[in-house]
């Protein structure tokens, strides 16, 4: 998760942040925490066509992975980041279960698939699409009538 995102739900401004964790550097190793080059920020906001991210910055963000997010709650004392940590690790958790859950269930289709013949491909083919995430509808730009 990006220190912007991360201080916008801890509600801290983002430098505030990032000093509580320079504080206390020993608590966030590279493999908790690092910062976007400028050329990876550069292309993660290419991603975006309107960047909420404000104008010009000095200093690329900051990225915690799922240990140093749950780092800052120690660095962070504030009963808001305390909730804040308990609502992420949930939601890491619950994504966990679903990665692992479609992993299994495209691992038993793959065996079941072997089982049979040529006619059931188009069965298999559906049940696939099925497990795909479903893609984000893309807003319409401009004016127009609203179906």
């Amino acid at each position: 998760m990006l220190s912007t995102d991360l201080a916008e739900l801890y509600e801290v401004a983002p430098k505030v942040m990032i000093q509580a964790v320079k504080r206390n550097l020993d608590r966030f190793p590279d493999d908790f925490m690092f910062q976007l080059t400028r050329v990876e920020y550069a292309n993660l906001k290419s991603q975006f066509v309107t960047s909420s991210w404000g104008g010009a910055r000095r200093a690329a963000p900051y990225a915690f992975t799922e240990q140093g997010v749950a780092m800052l709650s120690s660095v962070l004392r504030s009963q808001r980041a305390v909730q804040v940590n308990i609502a992420i690790m949930r939601t890491f958790v619950k994504l966990r279960q679903m990665l692992s859950s479609n992993r299994d269930l495209a691992r038993r289709l793959n065996e079941v698939e072997k089982k049979y013949d040529s006619q059931f491909k188009v069965v298999f083919d559906a049940i696939r699409g099925l497990m795909k995430p479903p893609e984000t509808p893309r807003r319409r730009i401009g004016f127009g009538s609203h179906s």
